[in-house]
C-alpha cells in the first residue's frame, strides 16, 4: 500500500477542478445528450467521487530546472503547456513529473542540456493556453513546446470547436516565436475504472473525438501530434494499479515515464528537424 502523498510544493496558478465536479460535469454531458436515464448517471457519479476522493490535493511538484546539466553546449529550452498532466499532478518528487522525464529523455539524445520550464495549470481547459503562453518570458524563444490538453474540456461540456481553436491558436503563437511543438492529445477517458458506465462509455467516446480534432489541427498548423490513447492507452486500461497514481484518477510516477517515453521520439525528430 502506498504512503500518503507528501505535500506539493509548487501552487497551482489557476482554479484547480476536482475529480468531483469533473465527474458531475460529465454527468451533465451525458444527460444533455440525450444518453442514459438522468437519475441513474448522477448515482453513477456520486459512486465515483466517493471511490477517486481529492489525496493529491491541487498542487504538482515543480521540476522547473536544468536537466542533463553535465552535457556540453547551450541548454534546449524545452516549455510543457497544458493541463495537470501535464504539470504532473501524481508524481511524487520532481523527477518523475512528465515535464522532468520528457526534459531528461530530450537531453540524453540530443547530448545537451535541457532547461524545463512548465507553464501548464492543474485544473485546465484549452482556454487557459493563452494565459499560459503569456507566461511564458518575452525574451524567451523556445526550442520545443508539448502540449497536452482536452480532459477538462471534455468533462466541462466544452464545445468541440471552441476546444480545437484554443489548440490552434496556441500552436500558431509558439511557432511563431520559434518552438517547434509536440501535442499530446487527448488520454481516453475511458480507462478510468473507477467512474461507472455508462458513464465512462461516454467519456470515452468525447475524449476520442477531441483527440482526433487536435491530431487533425497539430498537422495542419506544422505541429506534431501523438495519440496518447494509442501509445499508452492501452496500458492504463491493463495495468490501472501501477500506471495510475492513489487517486485512480491522474498517472503515476510510472504512468508518466510511459507518457514521456511515448512523447519523446517526437520531440527528438523536431529538434532535429529544426531550421
Amino acid at each position: 500500500m502506498r504512503s500518503s502523498p507528501r505535500p506539493r510544493r509548487r501552487s497551482s496558478r489557476g482554479p484547480a477542478v476536482t475529480v468531483a465536479s469533473v465527474l458531475g460535469a460529465t454527468a451533465a454531458v451525458v444527460v444533455a445528450v440525450g444518453v442514459g436515464v438522468p437519475r441513474a448517471l448522477r448515482r453513477q457519479a456520486a459512486i465515483a467521487r466517493r471511490r477517486i476522493g481529492k489525496p493529491l490535493g491541487e498542487q504538482a511538484r515543480d521540476a522547473d530546472r536544468v536537466w542533463r546539466r553535465r552535457l556540453e553546449g547551450d541548454p534546449i529550452e524545452l516549455v510543457i503547456l497544458g493541463d495537470s498532466i501535464a504539470a504532473g499532478l501524481g508524481a511524487d518528487r520532481p523527477k518523475e513529473t512528465l515535464g522532468a522525464r520528457v526534459a531528461k529523455g530530450v537531453g540524453a539524445a540530443a547530448r545537451r542540456p535541457v532547461r524545463l520550464r512548465s507553464v501548464a495549470v492543474v485544473g485546465s481547459e484549452s482556454s487557459a493556453l493563452p494565459a499560459q503562453i503569456e507566461r511564458i518570458p518575452s525574451d524567451l524563444r523556445p526550442d520545443l513546446a508539448v502540449i497536452i490538453v482536452g480532459g477538462n474540456d471534455v468533462t466541462h461540456r466544452v464545445p468541440l470547436d471552441v476546444s480545437l481553436r484554443h489548440l490552434r491558436d496556441a500552436v500558431r503563437v509558439l511557432r511563431a516565436r520559434g518552438a517547434r511543438v509536440v501535442v499530446g492529445t487527448c488520454p481516453d477517458l475511458g480507462a478510468l475504472r473507477p467512474v461507472p458506465q455508462p458513464l465512462r462509455v461516454l467519456a470515452s467516446r468525447l475524449s476520442r473525438q477531441l483527440a482526433a480534432g487536435q491530431a487533425r489541427v497539430a498537422r495542419e498548423e506544422g505541429a506534431h501530434a501523438v495519440s496518447l490513447r494509442a501509445a499508452v492507452g492501452r496500458s492504463f486500461a491493463r495495468e490501472p494499479e501501477t500506471m495510475f497514481s492513489v487517486d485512480r484518477f491522474h498517472p503515476s510516477a510510472l504512468g508518466y515515464r510511459r507518457t514521456a517515453e511515448a512523447l519523446i521520439p517526437a520531440l527528438v525528430t523536431e529538434w532535429r528537424a529544426r531550421p
